[in-house]
């Protein structure tokens, strides 16, 4: 015990920006590794789903079957060779990939990822997560336009029109969370959601969830709306022309992008690192070790939108491209527009979040 608290006292010595560089190197590899691990959780899932057994051959360490699965799937496309087309532009061909993966990881650096902390506890961070999740319609169209490949562009164009859609959508959904919380702050955000599960965003703002979320879904070109790698129509979509690990950043950047949305939707709506029973009666559980909060609720609120991720994924088809245009532009966007007129007149007679106020 004495050790501990040697080191805490120890930790508590360093510098600020000594401490948040460990926290960002630790919440990097968490991440990367959160990332390889997800590719082997959703093959598992979709095959529980469908009566098949998925990865089990790749052990790690000899004993966990299937769990090495990520690694030797990293190891392939690293021996795989990056095949650069003879006119594609060289420098926007091999940049395009890392515009779309490190906004994934660059965000984090405002999520509240513990009570009252986040590695940047800036209070413009809702300016900051919207600006770069929108940084990734760059990358898809310099992948497709640097390929000097019509059928990579065709992709590239029908993704980054279906990506503004829903960026618009996924915008005016996160207004609604603005009105109710006042502040711009992540932190304050789940704060202000104090007062356990009914007191959460998700119960005054259920039609602004399920419009940021389905807007998140196809963001990150998920099923059912995968337009981008419609093999029948467009081969593979915009990174037809990528191979090796220059593909493989592309995918990462695809579930690392669905992390962040999972644990934006949960900071958003469902009260981040907020327990359940926070702030109920005692008889309740409120008293209970169950009611402290902590990132153990966060991370389990990830956990449980990823399933969504994979359940989506497992269960529908794939959608039509006007379809999914006409559900952007002409469903979601309006729903927000009527839900934020709604918000208006709850603050202005007080009612709900506004009571207090």
């Amino acid at each position: 015990m004495s050790t501990l608290k040697q080191l805490g006292a120890l930790w508590a010595q360093l510098p600020s920006y000594v401490q948040s560089t460990v926290f960002t190197l630790v919440l990097t590899v968490v991440l990367i590794l959160s990332v390889a691990y997800l590719t082997l959780w959703e093959r598992k899932v979709i095959g529980w789903m469908q009566v098949r057994i998925g990865p089990n051959r790749v052990r790690l360490f000899g004993l966990l079957p299937g769990w090495g699965q990520p690694f030797a799937d990293v190891i392939k496309l690293l021996i795989k060779e990056i095949v650069i087309p003879a006119r594609a532009n060289k420098i926007l061909f091999r940049l395009a990939p890392l515009i779309t993966l490190v906004p994934a990881f660059a965000a984090w650096a405002v999520v509240p990822i513990a009570p009252h902390y986040a590695i940047a506890n800036i209070d413009a961070g809702l300016l900051y997560v919207l600006s770069l999740t929108s940084m990734g319609v760059y990358g898809v169209i310099l992948a497709g336009w640097s390929s000097n490949s019509k059928y990579a562009f065709l992709g590239a164009m029908r993704s980054a029109a279906q990506m503004v859609a829903y960026e618009i959508a996924m915008g005016f959904a996160l207004v609604g969370v603005l009105m109710v919380a006042g502040s711009l702050n992540l932190g304050t955000i789940v704060a202000r959601q104090h007062g356990g599960a009914l007191s959460w965003n998700w119960s005054w703002l259920l039609p602004l969830l399920v419009v940021y979320f389905i807007s998140g879904v196809a963001e990150t070109n998920r099923a059912p709306f995968d337009v981008a790698e419609g093999e029948s129509e467009i081969v593979a979509g915009f990174h037809v022309e990528y191979s090796g690990m220059a593909f493989a950043l592309f995918f990462l950047a695809e579930y690392a992008n669905m992390i962040l949305i999972a644990g934006l939707t949960a900071v958003f709506f469902f009260g981040g690192w907020l327990s359940p029973l926070d702030g109920y009666p005692a008889w309740l559980g409120g008293a209970s070790v169950l009611a402290l909060p902590g990132t153990h609720w966060l991370v389990f609120k990830i956990f449980v939108l990823l399933f969504l991720f994979l359940w989506f994924r497992a269960t529908f088809p794939r959608y039509r491209y006007d379809q999914i245009m006409r559900l952007g532009w002409k469903v979601l966007i309006p729903i927000t527009l009527v839900w934020i007129a709604v918000e208006c007149l709850l603050s202005w007679y007080h009612v709900g979040p506004w009571k207090a106020l």
